[in-house]
């Protein structure tokens, strides 16, 4: 169940961290940071940065339970 409860703040850290990376024009380097578009809408992410950001929401989590 702890992992089903990070995969949100894992996504929600991405999203910003990338976005905000990602507008000033970086590419992150190892977090390999790309231009997304989803049906007609775009935004940046990083799936490096999603796995790493659910595995410590995990750790988080599973430590609280």
């Amino acid at each position: 169940m702890a992992f089903f409860k990070a995969l949100i703040p894992g996504a929600l850290l991405t999203w910003i961290v990338s976005g905000v990376i990602g507008s000033n024009g970086s590419r992150g380097g190892m977090l390999a940071i790309e231009h997304v578009m989803v049906q007609g809408h775009g935004f940046y992410w990083s799936w490096a940065l999603f796995i790493a950001a659910t595995c410590l929401a995990w750790a988080i989590f599973a430590m609280m339970d």
